[in-house]
């Protein structure tokens, strides 16, 4: 073992997978102490082990410790978790809670920081660092002349993920309100993952559909650099044990292109509506307008958000600034703050 490194050294060609073991005994420390068979000795903490047992509760104990894949689901009576921006930079108990919410429930609300830009970027130092995409660490939600994504215009924008053309989407996206508009502008949000499972319900066929057929995504233009994605992905992804995992969804970026036999074609496209109804029900939906200093982070393979249509005014021109995560960096900085504060691991 290297000790500085916390890794493992042994080689696993130099492994002896029969090997056996000539003696174990439980110290008075509780402490257990095995002899090989060269008589090296190793000693293991007894609750060390105990928490990398084989058995199905231990191992999936172990799992819910080190992922947190357990969700709170949720629908229009959700009440947002809100959190005050100041206490998640200078808290670690604040910093905790937060991350726990964001992978609990899928979306926190953030009061109190400055209505200028730069705030996104000060809040990614606090876990790790931002994601750099084709459009930047950050980018600009306002409208712009030549737009080279929908988001940039006033008009309404429908429920999505953001960036499934990527292969590998943003799993945090952060949006800080700088200046909002005259009139309209509301944000729109649902929880994708009980959406599904309401799909999986109310049509199996249409969500066996959506978790089989692979859908072509594509996005192209010029920003931080000339760009021309394209990805194929499931809407919804499910793990080995059928549990929903990720929603990929942005009908602006689904390609012209539909890589599909034509008697899949018309199935894939009821499929997707179906799903789209069940996520603009009115009991589905959480409504909620941001002020400037408001910032609100979310989980963006779970979740999907959308905007009403806005008016500005030469006074009152709407300004978002956005920016990305990946949930390796989100869960490194939760586990981190879990171990400080809970002494947990």
């Amino acid at each position: 073992m290297l000790q500085s490194a916390q890794a493992r050294k042994l080689l696993m060609s130099d492994l002896d997978i029969h090997i056996g073991i000539n003696a174990v005994e439980v110290t008075n420390d509780n402490k257990v102490s095995v002899v090989w068979p060269d008589q090296h000795t190793s000693v293991f903490d007894a609750e060390w082990l105990k928490k990398r047992a084989f058995s199905t509760e231990a191992r999936q104990a172990m799992q819910e410790e080190l992922f947190l894949s357990d969700r709170y689901y949720w629908d229009c009576k959700l009440r947002i978790p809100t959190a005050d921006y100041h206490d998640i930079l200078h808290d670690d108990k604040a910093a905790l809670a937060w991350l726990l919410a964001l992978r609990r429930v899928g979306i926190v609300y953030l009061k109190g920081a400055p209505a200028k830009q730069g705030q996104v970027a000060r809040l990614a130092e606090r876990i790790g660092y931002l994601r750099l995409t084709f459009y930047g660490h950050t980018w600009q939600v306002q409208d712009k002349y030549l737009a080279n994504n929908v988001a940039y215009t006033s008009g309404r924008l429908s429920l999505h993920t953001d960036y499934p053309a990527l292969h590998f989407a943003p799993g945090v996206q952060f949006l800080h309100c700088i200046n909002q508009a005259a009139e309209g502008g509301e944000s729109e949000v649902v929880d994708g993952f009980h959406m599904a499972e309401q799909l999986r319900t109310e049509d199996p066929e249409a969500f066996q559909t959506l978790t089989s057929l692979h859908v072509d995504f594509t996005d192209m233009g010029a920003d931080y650099c000339d760009f021309m994605l394209q990805s194929k992905k499931c809407i919804i992804d499910v793990d080995a044990k059928d549990r929903v995992v990720r929603i990929n969804y942005n009908n602006a970026t689904r390609d012209s292109v539909l890589d599909l036999p034509l008697h899949q074609v018309q199935p894939f496209y009821r499929a997707l509506k179906a799903y789209v109804n069940i996520m603009n029900r009115p009991e589905n939906m959480v409504t909620y307008k941001m002020e400037p200093g408001d910032l609100v982070t979310f989980d963006n393979w779970r979740l999907l958000h959308g905007r009403r249509s806005y008016a500005s005014s030469p006074d009152r021109l709407r300004h978002l600034e956005g920016a990305y995560l990946d949930w390796d960096e989100v869960m490194s900085r939760l586990r981190i703050l879990r171990s400080s504060v809970h002494g947990d691991m």
